[in-house]
C-alpha cells in the first residue's frame, strides 16, 4: 500500500467564465504587450519610445483590487479546479465557483463550498474582512476551522493587499444558489492553524525568486508535488517537490511528478520555454501530454513575468534523485 493520502476528485474543471470578463482580458493583454515590447527593448532608441514603454507598464499594473483578484484566483490560484461542481469526465456541469466538485480521500470526503455571494448556501454574509479571515487563518465567521483539502497553509503567507484583492472578488461575482452535501471526516479537526495572520506586506516582483515562490505557495503546487514521510504528513522539510504522492481523479491515477531541478529525474535538463509550456500547455519536454489534474488552463493565463518567476523559482530548488514510475 502506497504511504500518505491517495486524493480523487471528480475531475479537473476548467477555467471560470469570469475571466472573459473584458477588463480582465484587457489587463492580461496590456501584460503581455509590454512583454513583448521589454523583450525588444535592445532596439528601443527613442527617448520619447521608453518613454512610451515605462507608461504602458505603468498602466498594466494600476488594476484595480477586483481585477487583481480575479487574475490571482482565475489563473495561479486555480481556485475553480476544487470550487466548481463537474461531472465524471472532469467537465464543468455548473456555475463557476459554486461548489460541489467533490474530493474523496481515505480519511475524508469533501465537499469544496460554495463560494458565490449567495447569502443562504454560499459566502453573501461573508464580509471582506471575514474571507481574509477564512482564507489566511482558515476560520469562518461562526469560529468553525476549515478542514482539508483546503490549502489554508499555504495561503498564510498571502500579503494583506492580495488577500484582500481575491475577497472583493469573490463578492462581485453573480451569486448561485447551490448547497453542496455536508462533507464527512474520519480525522480531527484542526484546532489551529496558528495565530492570526497580520500585516503581510507584498513581496517585490523585482525580487524573481521570492516572488515565484509566494506564486507557488497560491498555487499550492507542493500539496501534490511533495511526497509523504513516514509518519503521513508531508515531507516539506527534507523532500519539496520530489513528487510521488498519489492523486487519483475520476479520469486519472497517477504519481505527482518530480518537479526538482535534479537532471535525472526532476525537471533539471528542461529549458525554460520547456517547463512554460508544461505549466501552461500540459506538454512535457519529450512531447507527452502531462496528467488533467494539472492546472494549465488556468496558468495559461498568467503574465509572462509572473511565469518567468515561477520557472526560476522551480530552478532554485535543492534537486532531489528521485525517478518516480506511474
Amino acid at each position: 500500500m502506497r504511504r500518505g493520502a491517495v486524493v480523487k476528485s471528480m475531475g479537473s474543471v476548467r477555467m471560470s467564465d469570469s475571466l472573459s470578463d473584458p477588463t480582465r482580458l484587457r489587463t492580461l493583454a496590456c501584460g503581455r504587450a509590454v512583454a513583448g515590447l521589454l523583450w525588444s527593448l535592445p532596439m528601443i532608441r527613442s527617448p520619447i519610445a521608453a518613454l512610451l514603454l515605462l507608461v504602458a507598464a505603468t498602466a498594466c499594473r494600476a488594476e484595480t483590487p477586483r481585477e487583481r483578484g480575479a487574475y490571482l484566483v482565475e489563473t495561479i490560484g486555480a481556485c475553480g479546479n476544487c470550487h466548481s461542481p463537474v461531472d465524471q469526465n472532469g467537465n464543468r456541469n455548473g456555475p463557476a465557483l459554486s461548489g460541489g466538485g467533490a474530493v474523496f480521500a481515505p480519511a475524508f470526503t469533501a465537499y469544496p463550498p460554495n463560494i458565490t455571494p449567495d447569502p443562504d448556501t454560499g459566502i453573501g454574509g461573508w464580509s471582506e474582512d471575514q474571507i481574509v479571515t477564512a482564507l489566511r487563518d482558515g476560520r469562518t465567521p461562526e469560529g468553525k476551522i476549515l478542514r482539508p483539502p483546503m490549502p489554508v497553509p499555504f495561503y498564510r503567507s498571502l500579503s494583506d493587499r492580495d488577500a484582500h484583492a481575491i475577497a472583493a472578488y469573490l463578492k462581485s461575482l453573480p451569486p448561485t444558489v447551490n448547497r453542496v452535501p455536508a462533507s464527512t471526516y474520519s480525522i480531527p479537526t484542526p484546532t489551529s492553524y496558528g495565530p492570526p495572520v497580520a500585516d503581510v506586506p507584498e513581496v517585490s516582483r523585482t525580487e524573481t525568486i521570492a516572488y515565484g515562490a509566494y506564486l507557488a505557495n497560491l498555487g499550492h503546487c507542493m500539496l501534490c508535488h511533495t511526497p509523504a514521510g513516514a509518519d503521513g504528513k508531508r515531507d516539506y522539510a527534507h523532500r519539496l517537490g520530489a513528487g510521488g504522492f498519489p492523486v487519483e481523479t475520476a479520469t486519472v491515477n497517477r504519481l505527482s511528478a518530480n518537479i526538482t531541478p535534479d537532471p535525472k529525474t526532476g525537471i533539471g535538463a528542461w529549458s525554460d520555454a520547456e517547463i512554460t509550456a508544461a505549466l501552461t500547455h500540459g506538454i512535457a519536454a519529450d512531447g507527452s501530454a502531462l496528467s488533467a489534474i494539472m492546472p494549465w488552463p488556468y496558468l495559461d493565463h498568467m503574465e509572462p513575468e509572473d511565469l518567468r518567476a515561477l520557472v526560476a523559482w522551480l530552478r532554485s530548488l535543492p534537486p532531489i534523485e528521485n525517478a518516480v514510475v506511474q
